[in-house]
């Protein structure tokens, strides 16, 4: 079976040069492997895990196959930024929650982790889009925390994508439409 830090180098080729530092820290295997066990600090207060927990479920929601939280993004992403993360690289993570906090208080009277799926979605273009302060620099890199922790999970590469170590034979002449899913390696 494939390991996470195997899917890791996979990942790093998806995002090349615009890659958050923690993730391709985690990926060159130049660090010692940390363990799958709780953080070695919290990084986050109670009220930015719920948001990052609603937010990654915005990013990669549960479908037909299951979402970030069923594959523990969220874990995921306080794990790294607790082991694998400088202070520097903590911070536009940090700020864009707070700032995302703030809006939503501002916009529509609730925590962000409270407010509906399209409030939330809201929030989250606002970010990409840089009417946030930070916003696009957080967007940018919540989104590939996102993507990394769900397809290095176990779900991410078992029921979103199908693994088989060693695929079938060549068919060059098979027809795209036929294609159901997309195999990891």
């Amino acid at each position: 079976m494939i390991d996470r830090r195997d899917a890791l180098a996979g990942i790093v080729t998806m995002f090349g040069a615009a890659l958050f530092a923690p993730i391709a820290r985690a990926a060159s295997g130049k660090i010692p492997v940390i363990d799958t066990g709780p953080p070695s600090s919290a990084v986050f207060t109670a009220g930015q895990r719920a948001l990052v927990t609603a937010l990654s479920e915005r990013v990669i929601p549960t479908t037909d196959t299951p979402g970030a939280i069923a594959a523990e993004v969220p874990a995921f992403i306080e794990k790294l930024l607790a082991d694998w993360a400088m202070p520097e690289d903590k911070a536009p993570i940090l700020a864009g929650l707070d700032a995302i906090e703030a809006r939503s208080r501002r916009d529509y009277k609730v925590a962000a982790a409270e407010a509906t799926p399209e409030q939330q979605d809201a929030l989250l273009t606002l970010a990409m889009n840089g009417a946030l302060p930070g916003g696009a620099d957080f967007f940018d890199k919540f989104r590939q925390l996102v993507i990394t922790g769900y397809y290095t999970s176990e779900i991410g590469i078992t029921q979103e994508r199908e693994y088989l170590p060693v695929p079938g034979e060549y068919d060059g002449a098979f027809p795209y439409s036929n294609v159901n899913k997309v195999y990891s390696s």
